[in-house]
């Protein structure tokens, strides 16, 4: 893939303006019908690496609630292909750093579905800054709400509905563990989301209940194009072992891994499709 230059002036950017279209559609992937039956809400499942997994997890047989800030188009699209894996779907347009917000969207999934068993935190945000003395108290507000604040109230609405074998995947970077000079307080909430993961996960061992984490490299999602310039976009993920970005389809495999019984033995643990670069955890 050869990125183009390329700028999108507002977050959360729109997968439909991107050039080239990210691959996430999940076209080649082989399913196993290992979440049959089950039924899974996915933060941020309207592009990108949440659109992949939400059509990754209906291959499988799952039915899929996913939320969205407000790309109604990329929504739309992400339903489209959900319904034509035969899986039903419910796409729901709001804040997750709403704690109400998020009580509401969990009781409409129980309502629709009348369970819930798989947990996917991934809706994020990130806004560059070269100089840290000049993040604003509102960019650090928003930015924890959206990445750390929004993943706890959305955990905490769901755990009276998740019963034993359930599980919750929540969505780091590998910024957690490198730091990214532009992206300090982003950095911070990815590493917050790295304890909240293996803290959380020895919360609820003995309900039977796993907890785990996905940390991926430079994926090709609106994320890029709305955060970075167009020069920067141009060489984004280059600096890999790989030498590319990664795609969000080489992403949802790690998720299905985690959601279904062929990761029955891991809990706080944090997966790396990174493109080749070694981190520690």
């Amino acid at each position: 893939m050869v990125n183009i230059p390329q700028h999108q002036n507002r977050q959360p950017g729109h997968e439909t303006e991107m050039i080239p279209e990210p691959q996430s559609f999940m076209e080649n992937y082989k399913a196993a019908g290992k979440l049959e039956g089950k039924v899974a809400l996915v933060t941020g499942g309207d592009s990108g690496i949440g659109r992949a997994v939400c059509i990754a997890f209906a291959k499988e047989g799952a039915d899929v609630a996913f939320i969205y800030l407000e790309e109604n188009e990329d929504a739309e699209i992400t339903a489209e292909h959900i319904e034509q894996e035969g899986a039903r779907c419910v796409k729901i347009r709001g804040d997750i750093g709403d704690k109400g917000f998020c009580e509401k969207s969990v009781a409409s999934v129980i309502k629709e579905f009348g369970r819930l068993d798989i947990l996917v935190n991934n809706a994020a945000e990130q806004h560059p800054e070269q100089d840290f003395e000049k993040i604003t108290e509102e960019q650090l507000h928003r930015t924890f709400s959206t990445n750390i604040f929004g993943m706890m109230f959305m955990t905490q609405a769901a755990l009276p509905h998740l019963k034993k074998g359930a599980a919750i995947i929540n969505t780091a970077s590998i910024t957690a563990y490198q730091g990214h000079p532009k992206l300090v307080d982003y950095s911070a909430t990815k590493g917050a989301v790295v304890t909240f993961t293996r803290s959380l996960a020895d919360n609820l061992v003995s309900k039977k209940i796993r907890v785990n984490a996905v940390a991926p490299g430079p994926i090709w999602t609106p994320l890029i194009p709305s955060t970075f310039g167009a020069l920067e976009v141009a060489t984004f993920g280059t600096d890999t072992p790989m030498k590319r970005p990664g795609q969000p389809d080489e992403v949802a495999p790690s998720f299905v891994f985690l959601a279904c019984d062929d990761s029955s033995y891991m809990t706080g643990q944090v997966l790396h499709p990174n493109g080749g670069t070694v981190v520690n955890g």
